[in-house]
């Protein structure tokens, strides 16, 4: 009878002990979403809400930045949430040592205080044309020839879809036409062609003997190729201290392939609203939308990227809700709530829509998908369905800062979608240097 009394009294301390451990560890577990890096705007204050019992002191150049300790000087291991005060001061680095309590080291964030910045929010629907640094394969057919099955010489010299063939004989592709005048030579010679192509970052290096086709009677490779794309966007925003845009919020792919395209030339270009196609479950809608017929170029295209595409623009293009740049919200101030989205539903006109932002997505580093939005403005429900293709990149503002843009639609729920944060597309505009763990991915 004592050996039971002793075994069930044990297993109530073991029981009690995990309880009140696993309470322990819950902030420290917490811990784990404290930024490795943070980026801040010189002299504008930011809260950062932290779910921990901690407090967070500058360790070193402290004219940098200064926290603003909490008034409760002593917060429970209960506490779920509260708000450090960041003033940060002047450009620099530096770094916050977190403490649970106030007392023991958990974690150092590297912290750097970049200038502060605004930028004109956009919404204009645009047009984009973007010619590919070579010619990329986007299919194989086969050729006739005499006295054999058909042949695809080009997948017999194991180029893939998707390859992005930069070089011909040691001279680089400019075109199409020049791909046809090539295989003409080739054929004509019975030389092979040396092909230089890149995939999926890598060089590689084959030799491709054209066939006659003999319905056609004209030598052919055995590739379905293309050099260029085209379609409808939105801008985001207009950097007029640095002369350069950012738009769509999401990378372009070539539709055959989903391969990004790889920019060697490209410009965008006023376009006009014709009319939508409605979102529906399982359907998304798009924008129909024509190049005004000046076909005026707002800026030219370089970089094509996860978060869209990015290039210098000289001005405030037209039709612009803003005059004057308004500030950005970086990341970590990005809070659920009311928001807006500005873009064109008729015409060249820029419009306002009210969306609640749902969901955050805590992120130190770029990643996509950093924000769920909903719409609310009943107009543009009844006009749209929701989000629309052609919508991506629709600048979202909350609190009167620019936070992010539309990118994606959730095809069974038109009215929900995904946005990226504007901090990441103003990195890949170069407005804003990348952090160390943004470099370090792009690297790997």
């Amino acid at each position: 009878m004592k050996l039971n009394l002793g075994k069930k009294l044990i297993g109530l301390i073991v029981v009690l002990s995990i309880c009140l451990f696993g309470q322990t560890l819950l902030p420290v577990f917490s811990y784990a979403s404290l930024p490795d890096e943070l980026r801040l705007l010189a002299g504008r204050e930011t809260h950062l809400e932290v779910s921990a019992p901690v407090d967070a002191t500058v360790s070193d150049q402290s004219e940098v930045l200064q926290v603003k300790k909490e008034t409760s000087s002593k917060l429970s291991v209960s506490a779920r949430q509260h708000s450090i005060q960041l003033n940060p001061q002047q450009e620099g680095t530096t770094k916050l040592t977190w403490k649970l309590f106030g007392k023991i080291p958990l974690k150092t964030t590297d912290v750097h205080v970049v200038p502060d910045l605004k930028v004109v929010p956009g919404g204009q629907t645009i047009g984009v044309k973007v010619k590919s640094a070579g010619i990329l394969v986007v299919g194989h057919h086969l050729v006739h020839v005499t006295s054999k099955d058909p042949v695809s010489p080009g997948e017999e010299a194991g180029i893939k879809l998707g390859d992005l063939l930069t070089h011909m004989n040691g001279k680089a592709i400019t075109g199409v036409n020049a791909v046809a005048d090539t295989v003409l030579e080739s054929g004509k010679t019975k030389k092979p062609i040396d092909i230089t192509l890149s995939r999926q970052g890598k060089v590689i290096k084959t030799k491709l003997t054209p066939v006659f086709d003999e319905e056609d009677q004209v030598w052919r490779l055995g590739l379905y190729i293309r050099d260029s794309a085209a379609g409808v966007g939105t801008l985001t925003f207009y950097a007029p201290d640095q002369g350069v845009y950012g738009a769509l919020g999401h990378v372009i792919t070539d539709m055959n392939t989903q391969t990004p395209i790889v920019v060697g030339s490209g410009e965008i270009v006023q376009s006009n609203v014709t009319s939508i196609a409605k979102s529906e479950t399982g359907d998304p809608g798009e924008k129909r939308a024509i190049f005004t017929k000046e076909s005026r170029i707002l800026g030219n295209i370089e970089r094509n990227t996860p978060f869209g595409i990015f290039g210098k623009m000289p001005v405030n293009p037209e039709h612009s809700l803003y005059q004057k740049p308004i500030p950005v919200a970086f990341a970590h101030e990005v809070k659920e709530g009311p928001a807006e989205i500005l873009t064109v539903l008729e015409g060249q006109k820029v419009e306002r829509f009210t969306v609640d932002v749902v969901h955050v997505s805590p992120q130190d580093h770029a990643a996509t998908k950093g924000l769920v939005i909903r719409i609310t403005d009943k107009r543009l429900i009844d006009k749209t369905g929701g989000i629309v293709q052609g919508m991506s990149g629709s600048p979202i503002i909350q609190n009167g800062k620019l936070i992010g843009a539309v990118t994606h639609v959730f095809v069974n729920d038109p009215k929900s979608g995904y946005g990226c944060f504007i901090e990441w597309m103003l990195e890949d505009a170069g407005v804003v240097i990348p952090n160390k763990q943004t470099m370090n991915l792009k690297a790997s």
